[in-house]
């Protein structure tokens, strides 16, 4: 199934060209596995651990145990609707709890294994998750968590690859022939929590839709996917946007298989030996994973790597990594932007559209992104103002979980706003700026001062704290904390790495603040609000 012609050489011509063609009932577990009948012995995900274990699925195979999963699901009372949270690495496992969730009609919320306690409770008490999946080293947690979560009637731990874990134990007790649930192209398929920029996380519900919204601009970013021989990798987590919506449901969907590797933190050289291994030629990679590898020498030819295509995002890719990427992979990165809400909708394509160094690209076919006012008119060439994207558009979400107050201030004319500043050029290219809420992207995570500004309060030593993100040539921004200490605390080193440490254990590994610096007192408006450019501000002094 593809949406675009690989003979095109016409950007401008296939976005003016191209129309959507959306089925009135689709389900993402019958798109991306189900419907392969003639992909079905081949491999369709490659997995390997830190320790060097390697197993391969078919199609077959992912479609049998989905089938016993959404059986066995179902034999403990989940069902339509019913959202089930997924807390696990890439692995197999992942790939067969999100398809049999969605052929249930269930709802999956896919959450970090960086995750701490206090992050997993709030997103599993909000979302009212009636099971969680939940790997060993966070399965503790959530069994502790469990009496205080009236919704959460089912805890399956999951050590990965494990047949012996109860993941595999309840799966085997399914009968492996699943009629699936007939679901709508608006109904809800995925529960994905944001970053907190004004307030605790919000759940964007993502529709069954979205799958083939993203079609297009995964196409263009991977140049032309997919074409023979084709393998697709990525270092992002499949619990976020990235790993799952822009990395494994496109790759399944085009029946190109898609490795898996449960290694930990990343590692340059592993990385490249995986890459090398498994041969893959098609790659998203954030920016900050390409600073990394570039530190290696001679990249392409030491490693004898395939790669054809690149894409980028989660930050600004910069000139820099464009050229870093020409010299030493021969192939010219292909930059990519989107949010939770609304995914994949402007990007590059260099087999037929150079980039732009420092461009996020135009908006790929079937998506109408532009610059706007206060008021929600389209600005002119070179003005800035808010990049917002048009409604009607299959990718857009349904809105946010509860919130539908948070929804509606979303949306102005028709447009739905960001929050990131840019402007368009005379060529149609769009340039980002900033944001004009105060997220902090690092790493290419999108982190919300709020969460990590309510969990430095719980440490008996903070007064008051405020979170902004400081710039870092590797991260693109690291998270910084400033710190009001209690009357009867001292500022010190130590001091500084157990407030650091203590938000680490409570929230996650990426979201804890790098730097802390103690202060007297937060600048604030008149009207009782933080002033974070003030702040930000300190560090350019």
């Amino acid at each position: 199934m593809r949406l675009i012609d690989p003979s095109a050489t016409d950007f401008e011509a296939i976005r003016r060209d191209f129309r959507w063609s959306v089925p009135e009932k689709i389900n993402i577990a019958y798109q991306v596995c189900d419907r392969h009948l003639q992909r079905a012995q081949q491999v369709a995900v490659y997995y390997e651990n830190a320790v060097g274990q390697r197993a391969k699925y078919s199609f077959a195979d992912l479609k049998k145990l989905s089938d016993q999963f959404a059986n066995a699901l179902r034999a403990i009372g989940i069902g339509r609707g019913d959202r089930v949270a997924i807390v696990l690495p890439q692995t197999i496992e992942t790939v067969i709890a999100h398809l049999a969730i969605h052929k249930l009609g269930a709802v999956s919320l896919p959450l970090a294994i960086l995750f701490g306690p206090e992050a997993l409770e709030y997103r599993l008490r909000d979302s009212g998750a009636s099971a969680a999946i939940v790997h060993t080293s966070r399965y503790d947690d959530v069994m502790t968590l469990q009496p205080e979560l009236n919704d959460l009637r089912a805890v399956i731990g999951c050590r990965c690859g494990n047949p012996q874990a109860e993941f595999w134990s309840l799966l085997e007790r399914g009968a492996d022939q699943f009629e699936m649930i007939e679901t709508r192209a608006d109904d809800p398929a995925c529960l994905i929590y944001t970053s907190g920029t004004t307030g605790p996380p919000k759940g964007a519900l993502v529709a069954h839709r979205a799958v083939i919204g993203n079609f297009t601009g995964f196409e263009m970013s991977q140049n032309f996917f997919p074409q023979a021989g084709d393998v697709f990798w990525t270092p992002a987590d499949w619990a976020w946007t990235g790993g799952l919506w822009d990395a494994l449901l496109p790759a399944l969907n085009y029946g190109i298989p898609i490795v898996a590797y449960e290694g930990g933190g990343f590692d340059a050289e592993r990385v490249c030996k995986l890459m090398r291994d498994y041969a893959v030629t098609n790659a998203f990679i954030p920016p900050t994973a390409l600073k990394m590898l570039r530190v290696l020498p001679d990249l392409k030819s030491r490693y004898n790597l395939k790669l054809r295509a690149i894409m980028s995002a989660g930050e600004q890719v910069g000139e820099e990594l464009i050229h870093w990427g020409r010299d030493a992979l021969d192939l010219t990165i292909n930059e990519m932007w989107g949010q939770t809400e609304f995914n994949y909708i402007v990007g590059n394509c260099s087999a037929i559209m150079p980039p732009r160094p420092g461009s996020m690209g135009k908006p790929y076919p079937g998506h109408r992104v532009d610059v706007i006012d206060e008021d929600g008119s389209i600005v002119p060439d070179g003005k800035e103002g808010e990049l917002a994207a048009w409604c009607d558009d299959p990718v857009m979400f349904l809105g946010y979980w509860k919130n539908p107050e948070a929804t509606r201030a979303k949306i102005s004319a028709n447009w739905f706003r960001t929050g990131d500043v840019g402007y368009r050029d005379e060529d149609g290219f769009l340039w980002f700026v900033g944001r004009k809420d105060d997220v902090i992207n690092s790493a290419g995570y999108r982190i919300g001062p709020g969460e990590i500004e309510d969990s430095l309060l719980r440490h008996p030593a903070v007064l008051q704290a405020a979170v902004v993100g400081k710039p870092d040539e590797l991260r693109g921004e690291i998270v910084k904390a400033f710190v009001v200490l209690g009357k009867d605390y001292a500022a010190s080193p130590e001091l500084a790495r157990d407030i650091q440490q203590s938000v680490r254990e409570r929230l996650s590994a990426h979201e804890y603040p790098r730097e802390v610096e103690f202060i007297d007192e937060l600048p604030m408006t008149t009207t009782g609000k933080v002033r974070r450019i003030d702040l930000r501000a300190r560090d350019q002094k």
